[in-house]
């Protein structure tokens, strides 16, 4: 399952095998893969990362952030979209700033590169028979 943050990327989760000396793991991790226009962030570069075609994308659920903090739908859909292009803004203008998210991860730029680095509790949370699999791979 996924989740599409119009404008800034599809978090998700993916499973892949790994061989190990005796055995075959499959493991379930996070990954991010960005979504913000290439010509904002003409300098950086960042990971190419993809998600299988059967993992099912669905879009930020506004309705539920909506309930889950008491505003209303069209404020918390502004906030999102006006935070997504304040921090494209502050990229384009070489403003390195790292994008915090709860209980998952941060987006931060070092030495030119974006990239997603996910918390170890998200991660070892998706994968509890091969998580150290999972964390090498993340």
């Amino acid at each position: 399952q996924g989740v599409l943050v119009t404008g800034l990327g599809t978090f998700a989760m993916v499973q892949e095998r790994f061989h190990g000396e005796e055995e075959v793991y499959v493991v379930r991790r996070p990954v991010f893969r960005l979504d913000i226009d290439a010509l904002r962030l003409q300098e950086l570069a960042f990971p190419t990362v993809v998600i299988p075609g059967d993992v099912k994308i669905k879009a930020l659920n506004y309705k539920w952030l909506s309930r889950a903090t008491s505003f209303p739908q069209h404020v918390v859909e502004d906030c999102v979209q006006e935070t997504i292009l304040l921090y494209s803004f502050q990229l384009r203008n070489r403003q390195r700033l790292a994008f915090a998210f709860k209980d998952i991860g941060v987006l931060s730029c070092k030495d030119d590169v974006l990239c997603m680095r996910f918390y170890y509790d998200c991660v070892t949370g998706l994968e509890s028979k091969a998580s150290r699999i999972a964390l090498l791979h993340t």
